[in-house]
């Protein structure tokens, strides 16, 4: 009895995209103005890892770029914004640092969505590696027109954050 052969993405280095083809990494446009945190970074989470693709591979990079603008925007249900901790530790005693996700909005929005997805994604080297490819903005501009990203399609976003998208228009 012969078994099917399965297909796996090649991957060879850090640009190994294919250069044509429907499998070709595609840029997405995200607004992230009135969008849940939590809810928001698990669909960037699976864009950056391609597992909305037929090809997918735990190995390969076949991921899409994102760029996300209004990150000032952001929300937290609940009272997350005076309760929730973003912790780093310098490596001395005592050198534990906390700071509200009230503080770390003023200080750099950027960052609350970028750990919020870095922290959706498995934590390894090609995850570091697909989680450069996700470009975050505080304000309404990118820098990133010449690549024409796309808005993102209804169907890669998961119907609560859609709900919400709409109630609020």
């Amino acid at each position: 009895m012969f078994q099917q052969k399965t297909y796996q993405a090649n991957h060879h280095g850090p640009s190994a995209f294919p250069r044509k083809g429907p499998y070709t990494p595609k840029w997405y446009y995200v607004d992230a103005s009135n969008q849940v945190v939590g809810r928001l970074a698990t669909v960037l989470a699976r864009l950056l890892t391609g597992k909305h693709k037929p090809i997918y591979s735990r190995h390969a990079d076949t991921g899409d770029f994102i760029v996300v603008c209004n990150a000032e925007k952001v929300v937290f249900t609940g009272k997350k914004w005076n309760q929730k901790l973003y912790r780093r530790h310098s490596g001395y005693i005592g050198g534990l640092k906390t700071t509200t996700a009230k503080e770390m909005l003023e200080k750099s929005p950027e960052e609350i969505l970028r750990k919020a997805v870095w922290g959706m994604m498995k934590h390894h080297r090609l995850a570091a590696r697909q989680l450069k490819k996700l470009k975050i903005y505080a304000g309404p501009t990118h820098l990133h027109a010449v690549q024409f990203p796309q808005a993102l399609p209804d169907y890669l976003i998961r119907r609560t954050v859609l709900e919400k998208k709409l109630s609020t228009q």
